[in-house]
């Protein structure tokens, strides 16, 4: 999805409340939600922090830099309304989290299951249908911004169809893009022009081996889109989980990751699941797999950690071996993986929208694979 949906929308007004409250103080424990309607927005939570977010100006920025610029378009950043409702963290949650025993010994900020997927199917070893459909998104985005396409406008969504046999790719079977438009665009020409410019680019670098010779293109099923974002559709924070995570690919724990600090394992555990798998799949160990890990409130050791592979590891690998070599490797509790991952960062804005995972940008440390060797090392020998 483009971040003009309004979902996304809503993500990522959240995160970047929770980045400039990092900015100011990293200390920041920070759960906010955003729900977005035709002109209005409302952001409420709870937040512990030494720093001050001015909510009105984070709203209107994000809105204008997203693209909702006019009135006539459905959003205009200047005339929006905002609403806020930010209260406190519950005392009795926040002295949880923050036990005494230095940060190794931080609580978890909430009980939960998280899971993390990696593959061998795409260079960053994610399933390749959800990989396709961020980096569609994310390009028609960035031609619209750079006024490539000038028609068309912040609203957007695409979906990929693989033909699988076993678990490798073989064949694009279809390819779904709807993206808003100005009332003045030829449905016909745009389509094209998106199919060409677009889709087929994503698909020569991503899918260069899966044939995609003669995949289904389907524009705007619906026909004209030119209302959308928040004038058509309400948007809430956290609506989106398997897209922001691994598509139909690999479960996800059912907790939002946006607007949402790191204390929070909703976010930062499964942020360490998915580098987890990652770096299990990129030791050559395995070729597909799963990472559940589970917490208690106020408890920094997870209270599970299973690993599925599918029947995909090295011959003679059992389940059991690589599970303590990940335990070897990794400490799962959410202050080691806050430090290990340097999370207490302004980072949070660029994940709201083309995926948290299989990303290459610098600042998603989770999508490192520097244990890669050292799993190799305890599994293979």
């Amino acid at each position: 999805m483009t971040e003009g949906h309004p979902d996304k929308l809503c993500d990522k007004i959240s995160d970047s409340v929770l980045d400039d409250l990092l900015f100011q103080d990293p200390s920041s424990h920070v759960a906010v939600e955003t729900v977005a309607c035709k002109g209005m927005f409302m952001v409420c939570g709870e937040v512990n922090s030494r720093g001050y977010c001015d909510v009105q100006k984070v709203v209107r920025n994000t809105v204008r830099e997203v693209g909702y610029t006019d009135s006539s378009i459905g959003l205009d950043w200047q005339s929006c309304g905002v609403m806020v409702s930010i209260t406190s963290q519950s005392p009795e949650i926040d002295e949880s989290v923050r036990r005494s025993g230095g940060q190794e010994e931080q609580g978890a900020g909430d009980q939960g299951v998280v899971f993390g997927f990696a593959c061998d199917e795409t260079k960053v070893l994610m399933p390749l249908p959800i990989t396709l459909a961020n980096r569609i998104t994310m390009r028609l985005s960035d031609l619209r911004k750079h006024g490539v396409f000038p028609l068309l406008r912040p609203d957007g969504k695409s979906q990929v169809t693989v033909d699988y046999e076993g678990f490798k790719p073989k064949r694009i079977n279809t390819v779904l893009v709807s993206a808003q438009h100005d009332p003045k665009a030829k449905l016909a020409e745009l389509s094209e022009r998106v199919k060409e410019e677009v889709v087929k680019p994503i698909l020569d670098e991503w899918a260069p081996e899966v044939d995609a010779s003669s995949f289904n293109f389907i524009f705007n099923p619906s026909g004209s889109f030119v209302l959308g974002g928040p004038a058509a559709d309400t948007g809430l924070t956290g609506r989106k989980i398997i897209v922001d995570a691994y598509g139909n690919a690999g479960r996800s724990g059912g907790g939002a990751f946006s607007g949402k600090d790191p204390s929070k394992v909703d976010r930062s555990g499964a942020y360490a699941a998915r580098w987890v798998a990652k770096n299990l799949v990129a030791s050559g160990a395995v070729k597909r797999v799963e990472v559940q890990i589970a917490y208690a409130i106020g408890r920094a050791e997870p209270v599970a950690l299973d690993i599925e592979t599918f029947g995909t590891q090295v011959p003679g690998l059992s389940l059991e071996r690589i599970l303590e070599a990940v335990k070897e490797t990794f400490d799962l509790r959410p202050g080691v993986i806050i430090r290990d991952l340097n999370l207490l960062r302004p980072i949070y804005s660029p994940t709201a929208c083309y995926g948290h995972f299989g990303r290459e940008e610098e600042l998603f440390t989770w999508e490192r694979t520097d244990r890669a060797s050292r799993l190799r090392s305890l599994l293979l020998g």
